[in-house]
Parts: C-alpha cells; sequence; structure tokens
C-alpha cells in the first residue's frame, strides 16, 4: 500500500514496485486527480498486476484499518505528505495535521494490523529545520522511532525512515519552473545567490526507498547518497544554455534570459543537511547510509503530541511552535 500514491515519490513507488510483480498495489490519495493519473499510467502498461485505488484520507485512522484488513496488507510506504516550505508555512495547522498526525495515523493502523514494514518517506529539511515543514517531518520521524523502540517481540512491525533531499522534475522542483520561465523568455528566479541543493532523479529516489525499507530497522534513518551539491545559479544558467539562449547579466548585457534574486523566502535555508549528528555508517548498499540520532522516549512524547493535538485544535500558532522548539533538534521560535 502506497500513500501519497498520486505524488511525485509515490507515483514513482508505483512504477518501481509493479516491477517486481507483486500480488495487489493499493493506491491511496486524497487527490482525486493525481489518483486518476497514476492508475490510468499503470493499467495502459498492461503488466497484469492487480491494482487497488482508494481515495481516503490518511488521517482517517478507521478507514486505513479496513483496508489493510480487507486486503491484507504487508508493506505500507508513507509518502503522503505536504512538503512545500513555504504553503506550510502559510498553512501551519494542515501541515501539523498530515505530516504528524496523518503519519501516526498511519503506523497505529498498521501496528493494529500487525502489518509487517512500514517505510516513512522523510526529507533532509527534517534536519536542524528552520521552518515548519522540516519541524513536522521530524516530529514524525521521533514519533516514528519512539514506537519503533518501545515495541515488544508479541507485535513487532520493521519501521524505517528514509531521508534524502530534492528530487529532480518533482512538483514544486526548480528545474521544471526554470524551464517555464526560459520558455516564458525569463526572467529565472532564485531566492540566494549562494543557495545549494542535492539533487537525485524520482527513479533513483524511488529504488533507494524499496531497498532501504528492506533492509533490517527498528526504527533506524537511512540516508541516500545524494553526490555532490548543486549551486542553484549554475543549475540556472547551464539550463538558459542548454535551451540555445545565453544569459543576460553585466558581462553580456544583450543575452536573453535574466536571472533575478528575490531573496529567501520564509523558512527557507542557504543549504540542506541529511545528518543531525555525525556518526552516519554504512549499509549493505553503497549509497544508503544508516544514521543513530536522539528521539525521546515513547511515554514522553504522548505529552507533547497531546499538547500538540490541543494546540491544532485551537489553532494556537505559538504553542505549535513552542513544542517543536522543545522537542525538535535546531528549530527556533
Amino acid at each position: 500500500m502506497i500513500t501519497g500514491a498520486g505524488g511525485s515519490i509515490g507515483s514513482e513507488l508505483c512504477r518501481q514496485i509493479r516491477l517486481s510483480h507483486p500480488k495487489l498495489i493499493i493506491l491511496f490519495d486524497i487527490s482525486e486527480i493525481a489518483l486518476y493519473s497514476i492508475e490510468r499510467e499503470l493499467i495502459k502498461e498492461n503488466l497484469n498486476i492487480r491494482l487497488e485505488v482508494v481515495l481516503g484520507d490518511v488521517l482517517d485512522k478507521s478507514r486505513l484499518i479496513e483496508i489493510i484488513k480487507e486486503y491484507d496488507v504487508d508493506t505500507i510506504f508513507h509518502a503522503a505528505a505536504y512538503k512545500h516550505v513555504p504553503l506550510v508555512e502559510k498553512n501551519i495547522i494542515a501541515g501539523v495535521n498530515t505530516n504528524i498526525f496523518g503519519t501516526l495515523s498511519c503506523v497505529e493502523a498498521a501496528i493494529d494490523q500487525k502489518v509487517k514494514s512500514f517505510v516513512f518517506i522523510s526529507t533532509d529539511k527534517a534536519v536542524r529545520p528552520t521552518n515548519i515543514m522540516g519541524a513536522t517531518k521530524r516530529f514524525a520521524e521521533i514519533i516514528l522511532q519512539s514506537i519503533a523502540k518501545k515495541q515488544d517481540s508479541v507485535n513487532q512491525i520493521k519501521i524505517s525512515i528514509v531521508r534524502f533531499g530534492n528530487v529532480l522534475g518533482s512538483s514544486g522542483s526548480v528545474v521544471p519552473l526554470f524551464h517555464e520561465q526560459i520558455k516564458a523568455g525569463g526572467p529565472i528566479t532564485i531566492t540566494d545567490p549562494n543557495i545549494i541543493r542535492y539533487f537525485m532523479t524520482v527513479s533513483e529516489a524511488a529504488q533507494l526507498v524499496i531497498q532501504a525499507g528492506a533492509m533490517q530497522s527498528e526504527g533506524d534513518i537511512f540516508l541516500l547518497d545524494m553526490g555532490e551539491p548543486v549551486e542553484i545559479i549554475n543549475l540556472a544558467q547551464d539550463m538558459i544554455r542548454l535551451s540555445g539562449r545565453t544569459v543576460r547579466d553585466n558581462d553580456d548585457l544583450d543575452g536573453d534570459i535574466e536571472i533575478v534574486f528575490t531573496g529567501l523566502r520564509p523558512g527557507e535555508k542557504l543549504f540542506e543537511e541529511l545528518l543531525i549528528g555525525d556518526d552516519a555508517t554504512g549499509t549493505e548498499h553503497p549509497k544508503i547510509m544508516r544514521a543513530s540520532e536522539d528521539y525521546i522516549e515513547f511515554n514522553q512524547l504522548e505529552k507533547f503530541i497531546s499538547t500538540l493535538d490541543s494546540a491544532k485544535s485551537l489553532g494556537d500558532i505559538n504553542l505549535i511552535k513552542q513544542i517543536f522548539s522543545q522537542t525538535v533538534d535546531g528549530f527556533e521560535i
């Protein structure tokens, strides 16, 4: 079962997983059009793999339990999330609801139905986050770490957390944005001349997520090797040249496309990291590392979850930020 199956990562997970010929893939998403699109694409491939398409909300735990029970789900890839930093910064309650309580709902449903494996798709923005989106993803990681550590041997589910950076061509990625801006004749907009990001293709990211999810794990955080970081200004310049245009700057005032710097957006960092500590170790896969990071014991975490639940119900943004400042390493109000 793949939650967020219509999204950039979720849909690629669908494509990659079907190549292993599972008995059944359950596509779960709240977006009707996204779900329709990925279902249509997979049916067109005609690989004789059974698909079940389910419109639903990850916050609806009883519905999740019904689906998992009905189809006897073995593995859940939890990709459903709000991921766009500026949007979540403006819609904090929605981000907390989906990214934190949606994850809690999914893993509790999985445990209830004795699902064997739960793989959580995380992000480099969860590391020392300066924004709400990153803080919600790190808090969700902490929930999964603490649940994994407190489990008894009778009711054991394998929980894996896979953390990686930007995916080329995903919704909201700079690459399709730059394509669009170049096609329109410019300008290309970049927040800061010094901003850098890690990138990998959506296909590679999904393949590594699947392989990391197959590894032995007790709430471990797996980091995908993203290679060297890319300077966004260099990416923009390369894309302009590859499109057959020239860059308009002080060296060429008659160039075709200008690059304009707009300033960092709320919560945006100049660079992202994959690791909170410094103790990542290798795994059997050369492009996957394993990190052992601090977490909060579940008994203590339950109090924060309860307070966070009350804060979002009351729309108390300041209290939400206070909870993050107490629980998420690096988050400051």
